[in-house]
C-alpha cells in the first residue's frame, strides 16, 4: 500500500510539474510574442522572453532567410515610430504545447478579430531564468 501511494505521489508530482511548464511556456509566448511584438507591449518584455540567439526562419518562394531578435526589434521600433497601430489586438489559440525536459515546442494560431493571420511554430529552452523562445517558423494565412 505504501509503495502504491508513493508511486501515485511521484506520478502526480511529475504531471503537476509538466502542467506548470506547459503554462510557463504559454505565458512566455503570450507576454513576449503576442503582447510584446503583436500588441505593442514593452520592448523589455520581448527581450525577456526571447533568447539573444533567437532566429526566425522566413520562407520566401524557394529560399529561406533568417532574422535575429535584434533585427526584428529594430523593425518593430521603426513601425511604432511611424504611428501605425493595429485596430484589433492579436490573440493566440494554442494548438499544442510539448515539454520534454528543458526543451519545448508550441504551435499556435494568431488571430486579429475573426481572421487567422499566422500559424506559428515556436521552439523554447528552459534556462536558469526560465523559458525563453529560441526559434520560430510560421505560415502566413492568405
Amino acid at each position: 500500500m505504501k509503495r502504491t501511494l508513493l508511486l501515485f505521489l511521484i506520478a502526480f508530482s511529475a504531471n503537476a510539474f509538466a502542467q506548470s511548464d506547459d503554462e510557463a511556456v504559454k505565458e512566455v509566448i503570450n507576454s513576449a510574442y503576442i503582447g510584446g511584438i503583436h500588441n505593442g507591449g514593452p520592448i523589455d518584455d520581448i527581450r525577456k522572453g526571447f533568447h539573444p540567439s533567437f532566429v526566425m526562419f522566413v520562407k520566401n518562394n524557394n529560399d529561406v532567410k533568417s532574422t535575429t531578435i535584434e533585427e526584428w526589434i529594430t523593425n518593430i521600433e521603426k513601425s511604432r515610430q511611424s504611428g501605425t497601430k493595429q485596430a484589433n489586438p492579436a490573440i493566440a489559440k494554442f494548438q499544442s504545447v510539448a515539454v520534454n525536459g528543458t526543451a519545448a515546442s508550441a504551435v499556435l494560431d494568431l488571430y486579429r478579430g475573426d481572421k487567422k493571420i499566422f500559424t506559428d511554430n515556436m521552439l523554447l529552452y528552459k534556462f536558469a531564468e526560465g523559458w525563453r523562445i529560441v526559434g520560430k517558423n510560421f505560415y502566413r494565412h492568405p
